[in-house]
């Protein structure tokens, strides 16, 4: 592989202009796609296999026209104080706003009047109008929002408080600030680390690159293909990471080949031979974990997960030609005066030795404390991930300052907590002799098992099937809800027995109670499909058993540590106020499986490129810890930068109002910091040095059996040691292998 890639390096660098061409035609393309397509819909969430998902099925079937995924609103009215809303003044503003809301949009369903559907409070003080709709809530117009914001204007002019909740004001989170704040400190760590701000701009300007290619690609295919919102989301912050990673290690590495003298074309070649090498494999780790969320059988997860492994593999494919051909127009200027001065410094044999040699000269000394330093540090900060509770955000983890927010808090003052998060039973009585007396069974029946209100069943036009609205005592995330929907499901199944009719719970909570399950049940499965296949693919890479199988356990470590301080911010509130928290509550279901999935990728990336250094050393003929000490004199630095770009685009979405946003940025940009600095640069060169030649051992009949993708060069090494004096002269990039030393 490095021999191809090494060919393709300096096949780029010298048509480096058609390649440009190429990228520009593909991103011009990309984004005339995008600007023409349609305006995408939500994406439809569903959970294949879920009582849930089954329930809202027959809804579908059996009500037609309930617009069951439509959404929804309520508009929350609060009297003032010594007040109610039944008083003549109130009570007439609230039917004026029910029948403008009734006039107010063509795409409204249905508006109920409160003193109709017994939606006043007892002591009179709140009341609530709800409102569905014809479609869902991305696909409701601007006018539709402002008719419903609007609204209850007046209302608050006369004095009651007015608030508005539901899902019809969601909109797609805006996260144009925390690009703009990731890639700002990207650019200046990448000035820090390279000195020159070519070098500093190229790694930016390529990611940029692919990930306009790779959003506007996902945005011209929404429509087609049913992408949320947050598919685009996920694909630009993982894109944009990882393009500057990988580009930063291609540029590192031919400012590296340029300090040993080599001709620029001859640089490029092997630079991609060789960090191209890692930078494939790191990729495909990376593709692997993020394509592999389809083994959930959630198809929004599989949609999100394989958009962004597209965008992951653009990334590579620009870190390959892109890169390279980018090289040839920077010239000279890729290395300013100052950083070639200090890499001719560092390259005389007096030279003192950089951070990252001293780093591992101490870690060889001290293997043991810096492993179990490491080691308990991280077990400490997994502490917390033992109390995990899960669950799906709503209205109640939004900002205080939000009128969902206001009205979540409203209608639990009023009417209780439950009233935020109905559940809809549905009785499916086909196969009943008396339907009625079925459903009837089934309320008086629910009603038992004490929740705050059940609401009488409410037949189809064919008689074959009800629903029944429950209101719980807690609020939607609790686990008292949950077990109410547990105690129900169960009752189900006696009712069955007797009647004949099929008992199903659905419902927002319900759906939110299933997805966590399933995302529980799906946990295991998939990490070990991910984790095998990556450990196969570094084994493959390292040609060491062991190596894959430290890296593997030291991901687990960081991830479980990531998990637990994820619980600590988010469910217990530890330095909530710090990172924007208001509401703390259950993690978000998918929180775990996303975290293996993505952060699984990410940190091979390290692994890949730090160890492939020392592996490719100790081939060279270096001893194991001599090995480390080069792999960490070559790479530490770069490793570091890398690690806190992707930690800063990351962070840069901790300052969304979304919480799920927040929580995904927090947890990402955390589980980086611990695998980066704790495991990679700590943890694994302690295992190395312990381990010492037993690390590169691999099995020779497995040896024999596995093929030798040759990334670490040892065959280009050698194919280009063996090349005459004169090969290549007289080429912009010529060197003769190593003989002819030019300084650019």
């Amino acid at each position: 592989m490095a021999t191809f890639l090494y060919k393709l390096g300096r096949l780029t660098f010298r048509r480096r202009r058609y390649v440009a061409l190429i990228w520009v035609a593909l991103l011009a393309l990309a984004g005339f796609g995008a600007a023409s397509a349609s305006t995408a819909a939500s994406s439809s969430f569903s959970i294949p296999g879920t009582e849930a998902q089954r329930a809202f099925d027959l809804l579908e079937q059996r009500f037609p026209g309930s617009n069951a995924d439509g959404a929804t609103a309520r508009v929350v009215f609060k009297a003032p104080e010594g007040e109610k809303v039944t008083d003549a003044e109130n009570k007439g503003e609230i039917t004026g706003i029910v029948k403008e809301l009734q006039s107010g949009s063509d795409q409204v369903a249905g508006v109920a009047d409160p003193f109709e559907a017994q939606a006043v409070s007892e002591d009179g003080s709140t009341a609530y109008i709800s409102v569905s709709y014809k479609v869902n809530s991305m696909e409701l117009t601007d006018e539709t929002r402002d008719a419903l914001e609007g609204a209850g204007k007046d209302a608050q002019s006369s004095g009651m408080k007015v608030e508005i909740g539901g899902d019809a004001l969601q909109v797609m989170p805006h996260t144009g600030t925390a690009e703009i704040i990731g890639v700002a400190i990207a650019a200046v760590v990448l000035v820090i680390t390279f000195g020159s701000l070519i070098a500093a701009g190229l790694p930016l300007v390529t990611a940029l690159v692919g990930v306009g290619i790779g959003v506007s690609t996902i945005t011209a295919l929404a429509s087609v293909m049913d992408l949320g919102s947050t598919t685009s989301i996920l694909a630009m912050m993982i894109g944009l990471a990882v393009g500057i990673d990988y580009a930063l290690f291609i540029v590192s590495r031919y400012r590296a080949e340029l300090a040993e003298g080599r001709e620029r074309e001859e640089a490029a070649g092997r630079a991609v031979g060789t960090a191209g090498s890692a930078v494939v494999f790191a990729g495909l780790t990376v593709v692997i974990a993020l394509a592999g969320l389809a083994v959930v059988n959630i198809p929004m997860l599989t949609k999100m997960g394989l958009a962004a492994a597209g965008t992951v593999s653009i990334a590579v494919l620009i870190a390959l030609t892109l890169v390279p051909a980018a090289l040839g127009f920077a010239g000279k200027r890729i290395m300013g005066r100052k950083a070639r001065k200090a890499a001719e410094a560092e390259n005389r044999p007096e030279a003192k030795p950089n951070m990252g040699t001293r780093w591992a000269r101490f870690v060889l000394r001290k293997p043991v404390w810096v492993m179990l330093v490491g080691v308990l540090g991280l077990g400490i900060v997994a502490v917390p991930a033992a109390s995990l509770e899960m669950g799906l955000p709503d209205d109640g983890a939004q900002p205080k300052s939000t009128t969902q927010r206001q009205a979540y808090d409203t209608l639990s003052d009023g009417f209780g907590p439950g009233f935020n998060g109905p559940l809809l039973v549905v009785v499916d009585a086909t196969n009943s002799s008396d339907p009625k007396a079925a459903a009837d069974q089934v309320a008086k029946k629910v009603e038992s098992l004490g929740v705050a209100a059940v609401v009488p069943p409410a037949f189809n036009k064919a008689g074959d099937a009800a629903t029944i609205t429950v209101i719980p005592k807690d609020r939607p995330s609790s686990h008292a809800t949950e077990e109410v929907v547990h105690d129900i499901r169960d009752a189900g199944k006696d009712i069955k027995a007797d009647t004949g009719a099929e008992v199903l719970v659905t419902g927002a909570t319900a759906m939110n109670i299933d997805f966590s399950q399933k995302m529980n049940d799906a946990l295991l499965p998939y990490l070990a499909l991910v984790v095998g296949l990556a450990f196969l693919l570094l084994m493959l890479v390292f040609r060491s058993i062991l190596v894959p199988l430290k890296a593997a356990l030291g991901f687990l470590l960081s991830v479980v540590a990531a998990l637990g301080a994820v619980v600590a911010v988010f469910q217990w509130g530890w330095l909530g106020s710090l990172f924007g928290v208001e509401q703390t509550g259950p993690i978000m279901s998918m929180m775990p499986i996303f975290m293996v999935g993505v952060v699984f990728g990410l940190a091979m990336d390290y692994e890949v490129f730090l160890v492939t250094r020392m592996r490719e050393a100790y081939v060279h003929g270096e001893s194991p810890g001599q090995a480390i000490v080069t792999g960490f004199k070559h790479g530490a630095r770069v490793v570091t930068a890398a690690a806190v770009i992707m930690m800063a685009v990351f962070a840069g979405f901790i300052g969304s109002s979304e919480q799920m946003i927040k929580m995904i940025g927090f947890s990402l940009a955390i589980a980086v910091l611990f695998d980066a600095f704790v495991v990679r640069m700590a943890i694994v060169p302690a295992v190395l040095a312990l381990l010492g030649r037993k690390a590169w051992w691999l099995p020779r009949w497995l040896d024999r059996a596995l093929p030798n993708v040759d990334v670490e060069g040892e065959k280009l090494q050698k194919q280009l040691t063996d090349e005459p004096a004169d090969a290549g002269s007289g080429s912009e990039g010529g060197d003769g292998g190593e003989r002819e030393l030019v300084r650019v």
